[in-house]
C-alpha cells in the first residue's frame, strides 16, 4: 500500500503526532463494514438505514477537493460538509477555511474508515484512476455517491461500479453537468418526437486536449513538493517519481492516470445524442489517430462508431473528433464550425449545437432554421442544476437522470474508443461478456491491474 495514512489537523493542516500514523488496513475496514451491514445495525446513508427527510441536510464527504473538486464542493454545500480529502496540503488549507467545521484527510480509505458512519453521501472529483477505488469504498458503506466524469478509469471499472451500486441501493450520479440542463432534455424530446426524422449520422468534436498529448513521459524526477502526498496521488497507478508534469493539471493526457481528451470531454459531448437515439453499446469501434504512445493519448483522434439498429430505430454511425479534427461544415451549409459542438443529422433536418452542451441548439435544413413546435415535456426540468438533482434524489425524491443506469453504459461506449486507437485496429466488441472479439489485445485494456495495496 501507500505510505503512512495521516490524518490532518483540521486547524492547522499540519500531520498531528497524536493521530494515528499506521497504514490503513483495508481488510479490517472490509470486514468491520461488512459486519456492520450483516448485523442490521446499518451506519449512516444506507439506503436501507438513516433516512433523510426532504428538510434535513445530508452529512456529505468531499473526495478531491481542488480542481473540479472545488466546484463541486460548492455545489452541494447546501448540505452539511463533514469530511474533505485531498493529497495536497494547500487544498486542504484553502478548503478548511470555506468549510472551517470540516475534518481533514489526505486519504480517502482513512477517510471512511473514521468518519464514513457519519457520512450520507460522498462526491469524487478525483484523477480519474481513483473514481473507481473512491466509489466503490465508498458504495461499499451504503454511502450515495456523485462522480466526476469519465466514471471509470477502465471499461470493466465502470460496470463493477454499476453492479455495486445496485446492490447497494446507492443514489448515484455522473458529473456530466449538461444532462441536467433544460435545453438537453428538450433535445432529446425533439429528437425523439421524430421532428428531425430517421436519425444514421451523428458527428461530435472537441478542442481538446487543451495538455499535452501524444508524447512520452518526463525524463528524470523532481523533489515531491512538501504539501503533496506523491505516493497517495498515484494511489492504483504503477509507481513512478514526481515530476510537475503531472500534477495538479498535465496528468489528464496519462493513459496511467487519465483518459485523453475522449475520456475528458466524450461524456459531455456525446451525451445528447447517446441518450436521444438510445444508442446503448456500440457494435464495432475503429479509430484513426496521429500515432499511438504507450504513455499519452494521441495529439489527434477520429473515431467511428457503429451502433446497431434498436427496435424500429435504424442503425447508427456516430464519429468523434478531437485535436483540431472536425467534420466539414457543409454538412449544415457553414463555412466554419465551433470548437465544439455535435451535429445530429436526420432525414429531414440536422441539429447543430454551438458549443459542447446543447444550450441554444438549432434545427437546421438546407442551412435555414426550421420551425416546429415544442414537443411536450417528457422530463422533469432541475434548473440545470446536476447537484440539486442529486441531493433530492439522496432526499428521497425523483432518481436522477445521468444515474449509473444512464451513464455506465455512456462511459463505456466513450472509453472503447480508447481501447480501439491504443490497440490499433478495429474492435468488435461483445458487451454482454466485456470484451473485444478476437482481439487479444484489446481485451487487455479492458481491465487493468491496480497497483499493491489498491485493489477492491
Amino acid at each position: 500500500m501507500g505510505g503512512a495514512a495521516q490524518r490532518l489537523d483540521p486547524g492547522s493542516g499540519k500531520s498531528s503526532d497524536g493521530m494515528m500514523q499506521t497504514i490503513f488496513s483495508r481488510r479490517r475496514f472490509l470486514q468491520s463494514s461488512s459486519l456492520v451491514a450483516g448485523s442490521g445495525l446499518l451506519p449512516a446513508g444506507l439506503a436501507s438505514g438513516r433516512k433523510v427527510s426532504p428538510n434535513d441536510k445530508l452529512n456529505i464527504g468531499v473526495i478531491g477537493a481542488g480542481g473540479k473538486g472545488t466546484a463541486d464542493s460548492e455545489g452541494v454545500m447546501s448540505e452539511n460538509i463533514v469530511a474533505l480529502c485531498d493529497v495536497d496540503e494547500r487544498t486542504l488549507r484553502a478548503r478548511k477555511a470555506r468549510f472551517p467545521k470540516a475534518k481533514l484527510f489526505k486519504d480517502y480509505r482513512v477517510m471512511l474508515e473514521q468518519v464514513g458512519d457519519q457520512l450520507d453521501a460522498v462526491t469524487v472529483s478525483t484523477p480519474d484512476h481513483h473514481h473507481f477505488p473512491a466509489s466503490m469504498l465508498a458504495m461499499d458503506l451504503g454511502l450515495h455517491v456523485y462522480v466526476q466524469k469519465p466514471l471509470a478509469h477502465t471499461v470493466w471499472q465502470a460496470r463493477q461500479m454499476l453492479k455495486r451500486s445496485r446492490d447497494k441501493k446507492v443514489v448515484t450520479q455522473m458529473g456530466n453537468q449538461g444532462h441536467s440542463y433544460s435545453s438537453t432534455r428538450k433535445l432529446v424530446e425533439v429528437v425523439r418526437a421524430g421532428i428531425i426524422g430517421e436519425v444514421r449520422e451523428v458527428h461530435v468534436w472537441t478542442d481538446r486536449p487543451i495538455w499535452p498529448q501524444g508524447i512520452s513521459r518526463p525524463e528524470g524526477s523532481k523533489p515531491v513538493p512538501d504539501y503533496l502526498d506523491w505516493d497517495l496521488w498515484l494511489g492504483p497507478a504503477p509507481e513512478r517519481p514526481y515530476h510537475d508534469g503531472y500534477h495538479p493539471f498535465k496528468w489528464r493526457g496519462f493513459w496511467d492516470f487519465g483518459t485523453g481528451a475522449l475520456g475528458d470531454m466524450g461524456c459531455h459531448n456525446m451525451d445528447a445524442a447517446f441518450w436521444a437515439l438510445g444508442l446503448g453499446a456500440p457494435t464495432s469501434v475503429e479509430a484513426d489517430v496521429s500515432g499511438v504512445s504507450e504513455d499519452t493519448a494521441p495529439k489527434w483522434s477520429v473515431i467511428r462508431y457503429e451502433f446497431p439498429a434498436r427496435g424500429d430505430l435504424p442503425p447508427v454511425s456516430l464519429t468523434w473528433y478531437d485535436g483540431g479534427k472536425q467534420p466539414s461544415a457543409d454538412i449544415i451549409g457553414e463555412k466554419s464550425l465551433p470548437k465544439n459542438g455535435s451535429l445530429i443529422v436526420g432525414s429531414k433536418a440536422t441539429i447543430a449545437f454551438r458549443e459542447w452542451n446543447p444550450n441554444g441548439f438549432r434545427v437546421l435544413s438546407e442551412g435555414q432554421e426550421v420551425q416546429y413546435a415544442d414537443p411536450d415535456p417528457v422530463f422533469p426540468r432541475v434548473g440545470d442544476n446536476p447537484y440539486k438533482e442529486w441531493i433530492e434524489a439522496c432526499k428521497g425524491g425523483s432518481p436522477c437522470l445521468s444515474n449509473f443506469e444512464y451513464s455506465v453504459p455512456l462511459t463505456e461506449m466513450v472509453l472503447l474508443g480508447n481501447v480501439a486507437l491504443r490497440a490499433g485496429e478495429k474492435v468488435e466488441w461483445d458487451a454482454k461478456a466485456l470484451r473485444a472479439k478476437g482481439n487479444p489485445l484489446a481485451d487487455k485494456l479492458i481491465r487493468t491491474a491496480p497497483r499493491k495495496g489498491w485493489g477492491v
